[in-house]
Protein backbone atom coordinates (compact mmCIF):
# COMPACT_ATOMS: atom_id res chain seq x y z
CA UNK A 1 0.00 0.00 0.00
CA UNK A 2 0.96 3.37 -1.12
CA UNK A 3 1.22 5.77 1.92
CA UNK A 4 3.22 9.00 0.76
CA UNK A 5 2.15 10.92 -1.77
CA UNK A 6 2.74 14.69 -3.68
CA UNK A 7 1.24 17.66 -1.86
CA UNK A 8 -1.57 19.34 -3.05
CA UNK A 9 0.60 21.97 -4.43
CA UNK A 10 2.40 20.19 -6.23
CA UNK A 11 -0.62 18.34 -7.55
CA UNK A 12 -2.32 21.02 -8.78
CA UNK A 13 0.66 22.49 -10.34
CA UNK A 14 0.74 19.57 -12.24
CA UNK A 15 -2.26 19.67 -12.85
CA UNK A 16 -2.07 23.19 -14.18
CA UNK A 17 0.69 22.12 -16.70
CA UNK A 18 2.92 24.57 -14.36
CA UNK A 19 5.08 22.30 -12.23
CA UNK A 20 8.46 21.72 -14.30
CA UNK A 21 9.25 18.75 -16.31
CA UNK A 22 11.46 16.90 -14.12
CA UNK A 23 9.41 16.47 -11.09
CA UNK A 24 6.04 16.09 -13.76
CA UNK A 25 7.69 12.82 -14.80
CA UNK A 26 7.90 11.57 -11.06
CA UNK A 27 4.59 12.91 -10.44
CA UNK A 28 3.11 10.90 -13.46
CA UNK A 29 5.27 7.78 -12.28
CA UNK A 30 3.31 7.71 -9.05
CA UNK A 31 -0.09 8.64 -10.13
CA UNK A 32 -0.18 5.91 -12.45
CA UNK A 33 0.44 3.89 -9.19
CA UNK A 34 -1.72 5.27 -6.73
CA UNK A 35 -5.54 5.05 -7.30
CA UNK A 36 -5.66 7.78 -4.50
CA UNK A 37 -3.89 9.90 -6.69
CA UNK A 38 -5.30 8.93 -9.68
CA UNK A 39 -9.03 10.26 -7.98
CA UNK A 40 -7.19 13.38 -6.76
CA UNK A 41 -5.92 14.46 -9.99
CA UNK A 42 -9.26 14.14 -11.91
CA UNK A 43 -10.36 16.33 -9.64
CA UNK A 44 -7.32 18.92 -9.91
CA UNK A 45 -7.65 18.44 -13.73
CA UNK A 46 -10.75 20.88 -13.70
CA UNK A 47 -8.67 23.32 -11.41
CA UNK A 48 -6.06 23.31 -13.71
CA UNK A 49 -8.50 23.74 -16.67
CA UNK A 50 -9.55 26.52 -14.90
CA UNK A 51 -5.90 27.97 -14.45
CA UNK A 52 -5.26 27.83 -17.98
CA UNK A 53 -9.24 28.62 -19.56
CA UNK A 54 -7.98 30.55 -22.53
CA UNK A 55 -11.12 31.44 -25.68
CA UNK A 56 -11.42 27.37 -26.45
CA UNK A 57 -13.87 25.28 -25.08
CA UNK A 58 -12.92 24.02 -21.47
CA UNK A 59 -11.76 20.27 -22.10
CA UNK A 60 -12.81 17.36 -19.54
CA UNK A 61 -11.06 16.54 -16.91
CA UNK A 62 -10.48 13.52 -18.32
CA UNK A 63 -9.00 14.84 -21.21
CA UNK A 64 -6.31 17.04 -19.44
CA UNK A 65 -4.91 14.14 -17.87
CA UNK A 66 -4.50 12.53 -20.95
CA UNK A 67 -3.45 15.66 -22.50
CA UNK A 68 -0.51 15.61 -19.72
CA UNK A 69 0.04 12.56 -19.88
CA UNK A 70 0.73 12.39 -23.94
CA UNK A 71 2.43 15.67 -23.94
CA UNK A 72 4.59 13.97 -21.15
CA UNK A 73 5.75 10.94 -23.65
CA UNK A 74 5.96 13.14 -26.46
CA UNK A 75 8.66 15.02 -24.34
CA UNK A 76 10.45 12.16 -22.96
CA UNK A 77 10.72 10.90 -27.18
CA UNK A 78 11.80 14.73 -28.05
CA UNK A 79 14.73 14.67 -25.54
CA UNK A 80 16.01 11.68 -27.75
CA UNK A 81 15.54 13.19 -30.98
CA UNK A 82 17.29 16.70 -30.06
CA UNK A 83 20.01 14.46 -28.13
CA UNK A 84 20.97 12.63 -31.51
CA UNK A 85 18.88 14.71 -34.44
CA UNK A 86 17.01 11.08 -35.10
CA UNK A 87 13.43 10.68 -36.06
CA UNK A 88 14.08 7.73 -33.96
CA UNK A 89 15.39 6.59 -30.43
CA UNK A 90 18.66 5.40 -31.36
CA UNK A 91 20.19 2.01 -30.85
CA UNK A 92 22.91 2.28 -28.71
CA UNK A 93 25.42 -1.02 -28.20
CA UNK A 94 26.90 -2.29 -25.26
CA UNK A 95 30.87 -1.53 -24.91
CA UNK A 96 31.92 -2.42 -21.37
CA UNK A 97 30.72 -4.76 -18.42
CA UNK A 98 29.06 -1.47 -16.74
CA UNK A 99 26.59 -1.76 -19.19
CA UNK A 100 23.54 -3.88 -18.82
CA UNK A 101 20.60 -4.41 -20.81
CA UNK A 102 17.14 -3.84 -19.37
CA UNK A 103 15.13 -6.22 -21.08
CA UNK A 104 17.23 -8.55 -19.21
CA UNK A 105 17.32 -6.97 -15.75
CA UNK A 106 13.72 -8.46 -13.13
CA UNK A 107 13.84 -5.53 -11.50
CA UNK A 108 12.31 -3.44 -14.37
CA UNK A 109 9.59 -5.86 -14.58
CA UNK A 110 6.71 -3.83 -12.49
CA UNK A 111 7.47 -0.07 -13.65
CA UNK A 112 4.78 2.83 -14.69
CA UNK A 113 4.51 3.10 -18.18
CA UNK A 114 5.98 6.76 -18.28
CA UNK A 115 9.04 5.20 -16.70
CA UNK A 116 8.72 2.16 -19.19
CA UNK A 117 8.85 4.83 -22.03
CA UNK A 118 12.43 6.43 -20.55
CA UNK A 119 13.45 2.75 -20.07
CA UNK A 120 12.73 2.48 -24.04
CA UNK A 121 14.90 5.36 -24.95
CA UNK A 122 17.50 4.45 -22.40
CA UNK A 123 17.77 0.67 -23.50
CA UNK A 124 21.22 0.54 -22.13
CA UNK A 125 21.75 1.92 -18.37
CA UNK A 126 25.51 2.58 -17.67
CA UNK A 127 25.79 1.57 -13.56
CA UNK A 128 28.08 3.84 -11.53
CA UNK A 129 29.51 2.36 -8.42
CA UNK A 130 28.54 5.56 -5.66
CA UNK A 131 29.57 2.97 -2.70
CA UNK A 132 29.54 -0.36 -1.86
CA UNK A 133 25.87 -0.99 -1.90
CA UNK A 134 24.65 2.27 -4.00
CA UNK A 135 24.80 2.29 -7.93
CA UNK A 136 23.45 5.29 -10.19
CA UNK A 137 22.16 5.28 -13.81
CA UNK A 138 22.09 8.42 -14.94
CA UNK A 139 18.86 8.47 -17.98
CA UNK A 140 19.03 10.97 -20.83
CA UNK A 141 16.11 13.56 -20.66
CA UNK A 142 17.94 16.23 -22.71
CA UNK A 143 16.82 18.85 -19.98
CA UNK A 144 19.88 21.14 -18.18
CA UNK A 145 17.77 21.62 -14.83
CA UNK A 146 17.53 18.70 -13.05
CA UNK A 147 19.25 15.08 -12.94
CA UNK A 148 17.23 12.33 -13.61
CA UNK A 149 18.81 8.90 -12.86
CA UNK A 150 17.63 4.99 -11.16
CA UNK A 151 19.28 4.37 -7.76
CA UNK A 152 20.31 0.86 -6.85
CA UNK A 153 20.51 -0.09 -2.92
CA UNK A 154 21.89 -3.54 -2.17
CA UNK A 155 19.67 -5.30 0.81
CA UNK A 156 20.99 -4.29 3.80
CA UNK A 157 22.67 -1.62 2.63
CA UNK A 158 22.79 2.16 3.91
CA UNK A 159 23.48 5.33 2.05
CA UNK A 160 25.85 7.28 3.33
CA UNK A 161 24.02 10.00 5.52
CA UNK A 162 23.41 13.38 3.96
CA UNK A 163 21.52 16.45 3.43
CA UNK A 164 20.85 18.34 0.58
CA UNK A 165 21.78 21.08 -1.25
CA UNK A 166 18.50 21.45 -3.50
CA UNK A 167 14.77 19.83 -3.80
CA UNK A 168 15.47 15.88 -4.13
CA UNK A 169 12.28 13.65 -5.37
CA UNK A 170 12.33 9.84 -5.16
CA UNK A 171 9.59 7.30 -6.10
CA UNK A 172 10.68 3.58 -5.16
CA UNK A 173 9.74 1.22 -8.04
CA UNK A 174 11.27 -2.16 -6.83
CA UNK A 175 11.75 -3.11 -3.25
CA UNK A 176 11.88 -0.94 0.01
CA UNK A 177 14.23 1.30 1.91
CA UNK A 178 14.01 3.13 5.11
CA UNK A 179 15.28 6.47 7.01
CA UNK A 180 14.63 8.34 11.21
CA UNK A 181 10.89 9.50 9.23
CA UNK A 182 9.53 6.07 7.97
CA UNK A 183 9.39 2.92 5.55
CA UNK A 184 9.12 3.72 1.87
CA UNK A 185 8.08 0.91 -0.45
CA UNK A 186 6.90 1.15 -4.52
CA UNK A 187 4.86 4.34 -5.45
CA UNK A 188 6.10 5.83 -2.50
CA UNK A 189 6.98 9.76 -2.85
CA UNK A 190 9.27 11.50 -0.89
CA UNK A 191 10.77 14.83 -0.98
CA UNK A 192 13.74 15.92 0.57
CA UNK A 193 14.74 19.65 1.04
CA UNK A 194 18.06 21.41 2.31
CA UNK A 195 18.31 20.88 5.82
CA UNK A 196 16.75 17.82 5.73
CA UNK A 197 19.35 14.50 6.73
CA UNK A 198 18.35 11.23 6.15
CA UNK A 199 20.23 7.96 5.76
CA UNK A 200 17.79 5.72 3.61
CA UNK A 201 18.71 1.69 4.24
CA UNK A 202 17.29 -1.14 1.89
CA UNK A 203 15.68 -4.15 3.56
CA UNK A 204 17.56 -7.12 4.06
CA UNK A 205 15.59 -9.64 2.12
CA UNK A 206 15.64 -7.26 -1.74
CA UNK A 207 17.57 -4.97 -3.16
CA UNK A 208 15.37 -1.26 -3.66
CA UNK A 209 15.28 0.36 -7.27
CA UNK A 210 14.23 4.19 -6.73
CA UNK A 211 13.72 6.95 -9.70
CA UNK A 212 14.93 10.25 -8.06
CA UNK A 213 15.14 13.87 -9.23
CA UNK A 214 17.75 16.14 -8.01
CA UNK A 215 18.73 19.55 -8.97
CA UNK A 216 21.46 19.83 -6.50
CA UNK A 217 24.16 17.63 -5.41
CA UNK A 218 23.86 15.80 -2.17
CA UNK A 219 26.11 16.87 1.05
CA UNK A 220 27.67 14.40 3.37
CA UNK A 221 27.55 14.92 6.74
CA UNK A 222 30.56 13.93 8.85
CA UNK A 223 34.53 13.92 8.20
CA UNK A 224 33.85 12.32 5.09
CA UNK A 225 31.54 15.33 3.85
CA UNK A 226 34.26 17.74 3.82
CA UNK A 227 36.32 15.79 2.10
CA UNK A 228 34.15 14.85 -0.52
CA UNK A 229 31.79 17.47 -0.61
CA UNK A 230 33.07 20.18 -2.94
CA UNK A 231 33.96 17.18 -5.88
CA UNK A 232 30.48 16.38 -5.80
CA UNK A 233 28.17 17.45 -8.78
CA UNK A 234 25.10 16.76 -10.84
CA UNK A 235 24.91 16.07 -14.48
CA UNK A 236 21.78 17.51 -15.92
CA UNK A 237 20.38 16.13 -19.74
Amino acid sequence: MIHHHPDNNMMLEYASGSLNWAHSLVVSAHVQLCPKCAAQMKVLNGVGGTLLASSAPAASSEDHQAQAFEQLMRRIDQGVQDETGDSEPPQKVATAASYQKVHKDPIFTAVPPVVQKLLDNNPILRWRRLSRGLKEARLNTSQDRHEVAFHRISPGSKVAEHDHRGTEITMVLYGSFSDADGVYSPGDFLVREPGEVHRPTATQDQECLCLSVVEAPVALTGFWGKVVNPFLSIRPG
